[in-house]
């Protein structure tokens, strides 16, 4: 298997580094440097890493996008995506490669618990995981964790996407089944500690919501389609 670690950064500093030096046990890393004001892409190449530079920052999903198209063009038959500010433990990548190994599911989603987050994360991270389930019909496990490995096929569709920003991930899901691909789930460690958020709470809860509208419509027109096809 070739199998790829995609880190998308932006002013990670230090923190980034040591991403790199636990994903290098396992895998090979590519870091998308995604318009960093700091030393984020220096950190990242002096630690090993395989480096891409976007001249402005575009956005978690845009960085995600061109970490997909280097691993298509490269052979790379999936990717293993964690975030650059420690959130993610390097240490559990195998988890994903094992279960890939076994199954080759198109998208395997890293599922915390929500028990151990802070409670207003353990509160948006319900309600959206219960208002995505709703939108696309079948449960849709911690949809917004990063923590993922995503196969060839389902890069290639993302590839197609408009989202630019968290977006990008739900989305994912919405992809995978609409395109009747698999998907699977791994337990996760829940690491909070003093790593600053780069989301805007405002605009993520305006885009979530425009996601799972934009979801459920999707899923009725497929639903549509496919009662179509059998008359």
């Amino acid at each position: 298997m070739k199998i790829l670690a995609l880190v998308p950064a932006y002013n990670e500093g230090a923190r980034v580094a040591n991403v790199v030096k636990g994903a290098l046990t396992h895998l090979p890393v590519l870091v998308v440097d995604d318009g960093s004001t700091d030393e984020t892409a220096g950190y990242a190449e002096a630690a090993g890493a395989l480096l891409h530079r976007q001249g402005t920052n575009q956005g978690k999903g845009a960085a995600l996008k061109a970490g997909f198209a280097y691993a298509i063009q490269n052979g790379y038959e999936a990717v293993v995506m964690l975030d650059a500010d420690m959130q993610h433990d390097p240490e559990e990548i195998p988890q994903f490669v094992q279960r890939y190994a076994a199954q080759r599911p198109d998208l395997i989603i890293g599922v915390r618990k929500f028990a151990q987050m802070p409670t207003l994360r353990r509160f948006t991270n319900t309600l959206g995981e219960w208002m995505f389930t709703w939108a696309l019909g079948t449960r849709a496990r911690d949809n917004q964790s990063g923590y993922r490995l995503v196969g060839q096929r389902l890069m290639e569709v993302m590839l197609a996407s408009r989202e630019t920003n968290f977006e990008f991930e739900v989305e994912m899901i919405l992809e995978c089944v609409k395109h009747g691909f698999q998907m699977d789930w791994v337990p996760i460690r829940t690491i909070y500690g003093d790593e600053k958020s780069h989301i805007r709470p405002l605009r993520h809860v305006v885009h979530f919501f425009r996601i799972v509208f934009y979801t459920r419509s999707e899923m009725n027109r497929v639903r549509r389609a496919a009662k179509s096809a059998e008359k």
